[in-house]
């Protein structure tokens, strides 16, 4: 009989529901789309944040030791210790490896440029677009992914061949230009020296003209292996940039793992902090110490928060636009049934049946509404992955029932003063429509 009874109240006043189910619709439409943006473009926008560079470096763990007694500096005036190119590839290794899009290792090298001995310069020896074997997967890494604001005029070198970038204001100073064909010398390590080692020219092809408005404007930038053979030192690495999906700062980050208990320890190392995938680089890498380039982490972190406030105020309004927009309705529904209510309550309806039969309309509006409002916050969703991300957002089933529990949430919020003011007509005055 209830059931019959609210059905028979819910088809009536057909344009009040399509107006309140309207309402639910729009707003559960934002919200649908908000959160699949939340929860499935993270890491699409931490890949975006990636083009502000690598937010990890590696050097090696002597270069952190200085030795000071009475004020100086005991430390050796030497270039420092080097990495081996050979435990690069542990680095994908980590726990957090499938967030590592990319490293470049880097070997600076003092040389002389053509045949002027006063010409000095920096060749600073990296990868490119290295392919690394990493079991059945072919990882292809180097400055193009860490450093993607560097700009090239002409071509980007082969890691492994004879080419090399040169800066545009060294460029300028030499009288290059891509094509051109310049020979370095390069002053080889004491150790390399001493053992009889003798200083060596290169003929190196320039393939492209670089710009990034840095210190590379000065320098040769080129394949690792040139870098290694002028030095003398084979495999050797001076540091490492590191890029990776990390989680911002929050306080937890920045607690001591050395203070923390077992449980909560691996809470903390389990989680993309960048100190964790730090202290996990320090880990696979022998004699080395990762930290993180704060400049670039902490402003990612300072978006991520931003974007993610942003989402958040723009569902917060669209679903109290809802809440708003169904009570109208529903006070205006209420108010035109007055004298229904009346005669309810003076056949002996209680407080609590007047209040079910309202409430049951407002859980069919608030189902219907947040159906439909699914499937239009998807199709929203998709678009603005296409458009601004130029990637597909997923939407994952489980957030259907999520979202139907916050469409009847919203049109309870929305109904909630109108069924009390229902609740308390006096019949007397509803049936002579003195209200």
């Amino acid at each position: 009989m209830f059931a019959r009874f609210v059905y028979e109240s819910f088809r009536r006043q057909k344009r009040r529901k399509v107006l309140a189910a309207a309402a639910i619709t729009l707003g559960v439409t934002v919200a649908t789309a908000m959160i699949a943006v939340a929860t499935d473009i993270g890491d699409k926008i931490n890949r975006e944040l990636r083009s502000i560079g690598a937010n990890l470096v590696v050097t090696p763990q002597e270069d952190s030791l200085d030795v000071e007694i009475g004020g100086v500096n005991l430390k050796p005036p030497s270039d420092g210790a080097f990495l081996n190119e050979a435990d690069l590839p542990k680095i994908k290794d980590i726990f957090w490896g499938n967030n590592i899009t990319g490293f470049a290792p880097m070997l600076p090298v003092t040389v002389t440029v053509g045949s002027d001995k006063n010409l000095q310069a920096t060749l600073v020896g990296t990868y490119f677009a290295k392919h690394i074997a990493l079991g059945n997967e072919d990882f292809v890494t180097g400055v193009r992914s860490t450093h993607p604001w560097w700009k090239v005029a002409g071509a980007w070198p082969e890691d492994g061949s004879a080419n090399v970038l040169i800066g545009e204001r060294l460029a300028i100073r030499c009288g290059v230009k891509t094509g051109d064909q310049i020979v370095v010398t390069g002053s080889q390590d004491p150790t390399s020296r001493a053992n009889g080692a003798r200083e060596m020219g290169y003929p190196l092809r320039v393939s492209g003209i670089l710009s990034t408005g840095g210190e590379e404007d000065d320098q040769v930038v080129a394949p690792l292996s040139v870098a290694q053979g002028l030095l003398g030192r084979p495999s050797a690495v001076r540091r490492v940039y590191v890029s990776a999906l990390t989680k911002p700062e929050d306080a937890f980050a920045r607690r001591d793992p050395k203070s923390m208990s077992g449980a909560v320890y691996d809470r903390w190392y389990c989680t993309p902090y960048p100190q964790a995938i730090a202290l996990q680089l320090t880990e696979v890498i022998p004699h080395s110490q990762a930290e993180q380039i704060r400049q670039v982490s902490q402003n990612e972190g300072a978006v991520l928060t931003r974007i993610e406030g942003l989402i958040f105020l723009i569902t917060l309004a669209a679903l109290a636009a809802s809440a708003l927009a169904v009570s109208a309705a529903m006070a205006t529904t209420i108010f035109e049934r007055r004298a229904e209510v009346g005669l309810m309550k003076a056949l002996g309806a209680g407080k609590v049946a007047v209040a079910s039969v309202f409430f049951a309309e407002a859980l069919l509006l608030g189902l219907l509404g947040g159906a439909i409002g699914f499937g239009a916050g998807a199709l929203l969703a998709r678009q603005i992955g296409r458009s601004i991300f130029n990637s597909q957002i997923s939407i994952q089933p489980v957030l259907l029932p999520v979202i139907l529990a916050i469409a009847v949430m919203v049109t309870f919020a929305g109904s909630a003063a109108a069924i009390r003011r229902a609740v308390g007509l006096d019949p007397v005055f509803a049936l002579r429509g003195e209200l």
